[in-house]
């Protein structure tokens, strides 16, 4: 049910609401107002009057029409580029900000790790900041104190918890702030790209409570750009664009498409890869006249997914009789990183003469690039001397999309197999980033 203005339900976590969501998004908008800068001089409050008769007020939806459901021990990852609206989400979540439009309810405690410093005082030392955001979180004195010494041991800031916290370094405002999110008992841990402060021991200390958390039941909500970080904790993704939902499902599957995303030219009529300018030389003895790129059933496409067939095909015309021509390839990713640079002399094809018109394939059985754009250089030579007869440069292009592997990083996917051996058995797995199909 959507409502006019926004609400907020909150609830604590009680056994007999185990089967609801611990929090559910039902139509959530927010919306914020931009004010221009407050003018300080007569002459610029002269110019803001001005400016405000000119211009209607601007209107900023951060999150717009959002609905979710999140049950309790699940892991929810909340991806998208900045701007994007995942920190107003979290921020709605941990009842920081009301939503305009909509309806969110939240069943338990929640303790939020946002940004550095959020909830401290300046002027408070790190002990009487424990006490404050224990406070805050509806704790009773008696059971701070009883966290307390958990709460500094995890920090490790003995030596500096009376100190006021506005000489602490960024490292430090992370040690406090996560040793107090998790040591609350929280039903509902909020975690906002902050882990990337700090150093790696830390971290990976951090990691290890954020899986003994899951283990015990908590429901974890994380924003980050790590996405080695978001496939490890989390289950579950919601990928926001612009405030909206773009995708939202398993791990794996929404990270393939968001992962391939960030690499796709924008959509358009293309109906031949080619590019409209790209270098051309040789002496045109042979002549390539046409590039296709196929996909397993023969078909022009200038997308692909890894472990798909992928057949590179180049037309040729042989002005004038030639002996044993070379011809051969060479793939560069969009950051300019050659990939490979095949020919058929490496691979023994021996061609004899050659004259008139022809085809030369090159089959890939499974295309083991990762989600990228690529570039492609053709090109044709003779065997025996420097010299090219026709060579394309980087006049080719195409784009590999997720959800033919598993695997996100690095160039490509190797034909491998997982073997695990234990005692006297050995266990194999499938092979390695291949999806289910």
């Amino acid at each position: 049910m959507r409502s006019a203005k926004g609400d907020l339900d909150l609830h604590h976590f009680h056994p007999e609401t185990a089967g609801l969501p611990a929090v559910s998004f039902e139509g959530v908008s927010k919306r914020f107002k931009m004010s221009p800068e407050r003018p300080r001089t007569v002459l610029e409050t002269a110019i803001a009057l001005l400016r405000m008769q000119r211009r209607p007020k601007q209107e900023l939806w951060a999150v717009r029409d959002l609905s979710f459901d999140l049950y309790r021990g699940e892991s929810l990852g909340i991806i998208g580029r900045n701007g994007s609206g995942k920190s107003t989400a979290l921020k709605l979540i941990a009842r920081i900000l009301r939503p305009t439009e909509g309806r969110i309810t939240v069943r338990g405690r929640v303790s939020a790790l946002l940004e550095l410093g959020a909830g401290f005082h300046q002027d408070l030392t790190g002990r009487e900041n424990i006490y404050l955001n224990g406070s805050i979180l509806g704790l009773q004195q008696k059971e701070i104190e009883a966290y307390f010494p958990a709460i500094v041991d995890f920090s490790e800031l003995h030596d500096f918890i009376d100190i006021p916290v506005r000489h602490y370094s960024s490292g430090m405002y992370m040690r406090l702030g996560f040793s107090i999110a998790i040591h609350v008992q929280p039903d509902i841990l909020i975690v906002d790209e902050i882990l990337a402060v700090g150093d790696q021991a830390f971290q990976a200390k951090c990691f290890e409570r954020i899986e003994a958390l899951q283990q015990a039941g908590t429901t974890i909500i994380l924003v980050s750009h790590n996405m080695d970080m978001v496939q490890k904790v989390c289950t579950r993704l919601l990928w926001l664009e612009q405030g909206q939902l773009r995708k939202a499902g398993l791990t794996h599957e929404v990270l393939a498409e968001y992962t391939s995303e960030n690499y796709r030219r924008p959509e358009g009529p293309e109906r031949s890869p080619q590019r409209a300018a790209f270098r051309r030389m040789g002496t045109r003895e042979v002549e390539i006249t046409g590039v296709r790129l196929c996909d397993g059933e023969g078909r022009a496409a200038t997308r692909f997914r890894t472990n798909e067939p992928m057949t590179i095909e180049m037309e040729y015309v042989a002005h004038k009789p030639v002996q044993n021509p070379e011809f051969g390839l060479a793939l560069f990713r969009q950051d300019g990183i050659q990939v490979n640079g095949p020919n058929t002399r490496l691979a023994g094809v021996e061609m004899g003469r050659v004259e008139g018109p022809g085809v030369v394939r090159y089959h890939i059985e499974r295309l083991p690039l990762l989600p990228a754009r690529y570039e492609l250089t053709v090109a044709v030579h003779d065997s025996r001397y420097p010299v090219a007869y026709d060579f394309h440069d980087h006049a080719y292009q195409f784009e590999v999309v997720g959800g033919g592997t598993t695997e996100i990083y690095g160039l490509v996917v190797f034909p491998a197999r997982w073997e695990w051996v234990c005692g006297e058995e050995a266990v194999a797995a499938k092979p390695a980033g291949q999806v289910d199909s």
